[in-house]
């Protein structure tokens, strides 16, 4: 089984599910549970990074996030998969 930063997913599951809450009704909300089996599953989830330069520049990435910033992601909407779920930092 691959190792997670625990932390990370929860801080993570904590900012899907206030995407969710402000998301279009045919966004879903899963548990810490549900996440956790999704990660065992490779290819299953995406992970975004929606943090500016400045803000990865200073507290550092994630291994396997992609970073598309806040400011531009709108214009790269297409990058993200629609077939997955989406945890965000």
């Amino acid at each position: 089984m691959r190792s997670f930063c625990w932390a990370c997913v929860a801080a993570s599951v904590l900012a899907f599910g206030l995407a969710c809450a402000q998301a279009p009704s045919n966004s879903k909300e899963i548990d810490y549970e549900q996440l956790a089996k999704l990660l065992e599953q490779p290819g299953k989830v995406f992970f975004l990074d929606v943090r500016e330069p400045s803000e990865i520049s200073s507290l550092g990435s994630v291994k396997g996030y992609v970073n598309i910033p806040m400011s531009q992601l709108e214009a790269r909407l297409k990058e993200i998969p629609k077939d997955k779920v989406i945890v965000t930092l």
